[in-house]
């Protein structure tokens, strides 16, 4: 399904926006019938384009308002390194997300804590203890006027 059309896109579209909006209101904002709104939705979920649906959770309110972006830098390049450090990461519930990217850093991590105080816990006893890490470099995030995560 790399070719979608105009209509498959605006399904998309329209479900990032809200995933629990009804097939009857999906169908008649993109013009189709419902039933071929399900169908097309239902093939998107089938070609692993749609992975699932979530519900969007108010982080300060839950206590985890202290977000922060960590680029990490690991001692060793090796795949035994990488998966050493991803098992530990794994463990870490502060880590909400964990990308291995290109450039100086191998990981950027974003993690979220309910405070400063937590945030240098986590900082000096998780991911300060991990043996594979040589370099941290903290983003704490101040604000997000654009944030398009589910």
């Amino acid at each position: 399904m790399s070719d979608l059309d105009q209509r498959t896109e605006h399904i998309l579209r329209e479900l990032t926006v809200n995933g629990r909006i009804s097939n009857i209101e999906l169908a008649d904002r993109v013009g189709l019938s419902p039933s071929a709104c399900l169908r097309r939705v239902q093939d998107l979920e089938r070609a692993g384009l749609i992975k699932g649906y979530r519900a969007v959770l108010d982080r300060t309110a839950l206590g985890r308002g202290f977000v922060a972006y960590i680029g990490v830098g690991l001692r060793e390049h090796s795949k035994a390194s990488q998966e050493a450090f991803e098992r530990a990461i794994a463990r870490a519930p502060e880590v909400r997300e964990c990308h291995n990217t290109t450039g100086t850093i191998e990981y950027l991590l974003r993690v979220e804590c309910a405070d400063l105080p937590e945030y240098k816990s986590f900082h000096t006893d998780t991911l300060g203890a991990i043996p594979q890490v040589s370099s941290i470099t903290s983003y704490v995030v101040m604000g997000s006027p654009k944030d398009e995560r589910a």
